[in-house]
């Protein structure tokens, strides 16, 4: 893949490897002060509050009937409420990198959930780099089980699987109902807006004290920061990205946005980062690419029009 000379896709790419792997820090910071769920709320009010600003002005707002709303209400469940939200809540007990890290292996279960739905054909590479990525995942707590005795940690590890369980899930399902080419602008909006309010609701009954009054401005910075580049820029220059390079090359950012993750939580929060923690890392990599390379993924693609 040649790099590129566009102007605006080289900032779209560069937008996508940074600001989304700056996302396990930012919610590590808000939640310092903040309770989980209400940031993972008020992130997708301020987010569904621009797309609704944007959309007004573009003129495409619109009813998308009740039949696309239900649907709209199972991808905000599975994407927004179970996926970002319960890795909001994880991130209250676990580091960033490691969050970031579990995370990656997402797609190793996407793929599996595509054979499984029959999206996707079974390989022996794909076999390979399936074992690869879940060694890395053996790696990490072969050392820390004793952690595990901790509820605190070992909830964190639950609800971070129940995360990336939801992300699979939801990204399977967008494969098999061929959701792609809508207006994601439109149906995003009401993801946003369903999960804000749905979130925003279970802040209130599952936070045990809501002391507005103790929220540092940095926790509150963070979570607008959340909200406007990680969940508003970011897409639209993944979007546009999409126009540009292949959905397979766009994927390869996932691989950066993990390193830049582990790497700000080492550089800015002091989180330990030992010799098996970067092995497993680059097991996690290296499964995901094997699993998810395909023949000419490096191609440049014909830019389509816009």
């Amino acid at each position: 893949m040649k790099f590129p000379k566009d102007p605006k896709l080289i900032i779209a790419i560069l937008t996508v490897a940074i600001v989304w792997g700056t996302t396990f820090l930012g919610i590590r910071i808000a939640v310092e002060t903040i309770p989980p769920w209400f940031v993972a709320g008020i992130r997708q009010v301020i987010a569904a509050g621009l797309l609704f600003i944007i959309l007004l002005f573009s003129k495409q707002l619109r009813w998308i009937g009740w039949k696309n709303l239900r649907i709209q209400i199972i991808f905000s469940v599975l994407m927004l409420i179970v996926a970002n939200g319960m890795t909001t809540v994880a991130e209250e007990h676990l580091s960033s990198s490691l969050a970031s890290l579990i995370s990656a292996t997402s797609p190793l279960l996407v793929f599996l959930g595509s054979i499984f739905f029959g999206l996707q054909k079974f390989t022996y590479r794909s076999l390979l780099g399936i074992l690869m990525g879940f060694s890395g995942i053996l790696l990490i707590f072969k050392d820390g089980l004793q952690d595990l005795l901790n509820p605190d940690y070992r909830m964190g590890v639950i609800f971070i699987f129940i995360a990336i369980c939801g992300w699979a899930l939801g990204s399977i399902l967008t494969k098999k109902m061929k959701l792609q080419h809508q207006n994601i602008s439109l149906n995003l909006f009401y993801q946003f807006a369903f999960a804000g309010i749905a979130q925003i609701a279970l802040a209130f009954m599952l936070s045990d004290k809501i002391e507005v009054n103790s929220w540092s401005f940095k926790s509150i910075a963070a979570t607008v920061y959340l909200a406007v580049f990680g969940s508003v820029a970011a897409y639209f220059a993944f979007h546009f990205a999409l126009k540009k390079i292949s959905p397979t090359q766009v994927s390869l950012l996932s691989y950066v946005n993990t390193v830049i993750a582990i790497f700000l939580g080492w550089l800015i929060l002091d989180e330990e980062i030992s010799a098996a923690f970067i092995t497993a890392t680059a097991l996690i990599i290296c499964g995901v690419f094997i699993t998810n390379y395909q023949k000419g993924m490096f191609r440049r693609r014909k830019q389509s029009i816009d």
